[in-house]
């Protein structure tokens, strides 16, 4: 089958990950596919190379872009149209939020007949009825889809932007065929705010390279040697953009208590471990607790170094505002390191709390920083919820069963209803 994924920008990020991973995964299975793509800038870092790399055939759409803007976004459903009516997919899979509004409507636009709709238009300003017919099989009507990789909408926007988000979604919501959300979460607030039903999703959980994701206690001291942390400290790290959503602040807010109550582990210093890169990164770094000195940045580092800087934490902790499933809960649980994260969007598919980590209410930095000393001053219990996170994470988010699980969905829903499988409802949790 031709396959056209289109994501907004192709940073360094989980929706642009899980992207490319099911462009090489289809690739590799012998199909035709297509990505299409926002100019990348920014300091998150860039994906283009793994896109090259999965054997798709890219595309660069100059005017998506993700902040709203009516001349661009008028110029990018033109150029996705354009794109659509010139590869004639049979499946149109748009991600990420501004994507999948404008590609949706233009890939839905590009289903009708034009030709036939000039023919009706003609008819009718002549005052001739039409009788109306099915349409022609032999008609272009790709399958469109959508996956939903976080929630567009959230409580820390202003009302206005939050309903027009929810608006948006509703409109886009009846161009597509099908919906796909990464954890059930998604669902239930698509459904809450009534822009779609549940029978028009299925839940197929982003897919994690396990292989890739090891146990690595033997990078341990050196990493924390490159970047000079003291051996014998504990840390609590966290993967991610630097954005302010991502609730670096949260933590800063907790090291000076963290600093002074970590005697559970036998006095040891506690550092802070941030990896990554973002926008977000000149006020961090005005935050007081940056004057302890005891918080290290890394910067943007490749992907393939993740997994050594998550050995050299004890912690890792994810105070995300707004998140979808997070990748990376599932990266540090695949690594052996325990996690924290409050609960907040598909955060609960991946932490289930005091089996597979500790779950904090939104927005609870006292709470989260007494989560982080209880978990600190008990090195067994950090090794249990460890190893329970670890298996939950192989069980239902590898990357293997996410491949497999799209492909039977585009196989169903590229199969006439009189031919024998059932409408695709919600999948698998």
């Amino acid at each position: 089958m031709r396959i056209l994924h289109v994501i907004t920008r192709l940073i360094l990020g989980g929706a642009q990950q899980n992207t490319v991973m099911s462009c090489k995964a289809q690739v590799d299975a012998g199909h035709e596919v297509h990505l299409a793509y926002g100019p990348i800038h920014g300091p998150e870092g860039s994906l283009l190379e793994e896109a090259k790399a999965s054997g798709a055939t890219l595309h660069e759409i100059k005017p998506m872009v993700r902040e709203l803007s009516p001349l661009n976004d008028w110029r990018c459903y033109q150029a996705v149209r354009k794109l659509v009516r010139e590869l004639r997919p049979d499946i149109v899979h748009s991600h990420s939020s501004k994507a999948g509004i404008l590609v949706r409507a233009a890939a839905w636009k590009e289903r009708r007949n034009p030709i036939r709709e000039a023919r009706f238009e003609e008819a009718r300003k002549k005052g001739i009825k039409l009788r109306l017919r099915p349409p022609d099989p032999r008609e272009f009507r790709p399958q469109v889809i959508h996956t939903v990789h976080g929630l567009p909408f959230h409580d820390e926007q202003s009302k206005f932007i939050h309903n027009l988000y929810v608006r948006l979604e509703m409109y886009a919501a009846k161009r597509c065929d099908h919906l796909i959300a990464i954890t059930p979460e998604m669902v239930e607030a698509f459904v809450e705010k009534d822009i779609a039903s549940a029978e028009k999703f299925t839940v197929i959980p982003s897919g994690i390279d396990v292989e890739a994701f090891t146990p690595r206690p033997e990078r341990r001291d050196a990493v924390r040697m490159k970047y000079g942390i003291p051996q014998d400290a504990l840390v609590v790290g966290h993967v991610g953009r630097l954005d302010p959503l991502k609730g670096h602040a949260d933590l800063l807010d907790q090291l000076p208590r963290l600093r002074e109550n970590a005697s559970g582990g036998g006095g040891r210093d506690v550092w802070l471990f941030f990896v990554g890169d973002g926008f977000h990164r000149a006020e961090l770094e005005k935050h007081p607790s940056m004057a302890l000195g005891k918080t290290v940045m890394t910067g943007l580092v490749p992907l393939s170094s993740v997994p050594e800087c998550l050995a050299a934490m004890d912690v890792m902790a994810l105070p995300s505002y707004q998140e979808g499933q997070s990748r990376t809960l599932c990266e540090a649980l695949l690594c052996g390191v325990p996690v924290v994260g409050y609960d907040v969007g598909g955060i609960p598919s991946v932490i289930k709390d005091g089996e597979t980590g500790r779950l904090i209410p939104l927005g609870n930095s006292p709470m989260l920083g007494q989560a982080l000393l209880d978990l600190l001053g008990d090195p067994g219990y950090l090794a249990r919820l460890a190893e329970r996170g670890r298996q939950h994470v192989m069980d239902h988010f590898s990357a293997t069963k996410m491949n497999r699980e799209l492909l039977e969905l585009y196989d169903t829903l590229l199969t006439p209803p009189s031919a024998g499988p059932p409408s695709p409802g919600s999948g698998s949790p």
